[in-house]
């Protein structure tokens, strides 16, 4: 079982970045997938979260309406896309994907995560 996290770097305010989860290793089609960051010296929390098929998301307020979870169901591997825009410098973190059997914003409720992707948005 493996979960690649990608795209994370630096930008500017403003500006947009795309991260990527490919999930392989077993069949991920069935399951939710979310995705959490981590500031420097804060708790981990929930950004976003989409269902098995894509049907049904859900975002924490501070992101909504600039970032947007989708997911490309394909046969072997299961790829997760978090699309940031509009980013501001409190959205600097360490990004985490992870799957689960339901979609939650609890990070209790996934079994799977990736390694981490940081954003870093300057001001």
């Amino acid at each position: 079982v493996q979960l690649q996290a990608s795209g994370g770097g630096p930008v500017q305010a403003g500006g947009s970045l795309r991260l990527s989860c490919a999930a392989s290793g077993r069949t991920f089609s069935t399951y939710a997938a979310g995705w959490f960051r981590q500031a420097p010296g804060k708790e981990r929390e929930f950004v976003a979260a989409i269902n098995w098929s894509g049907g049904s998301t859900y975002y924490a307020d501070s992101v909504k309406g600039r970032f947007t979870i989708s997911r490309d169901n394909a046969k072997n591997t299961v790829t997760v896309y978090l699309q940031m825009n509009s980013l501001k410098p409190e959205d600097t973190a360490v990004y985490y994907c992870a799957v689960g059997a339901v979609r939650s914003t609890l990070d209790s409720e996934y079994d799977y995560w990736g390694q981490g992707t940081l954003v870093t948005v300057s001001s």
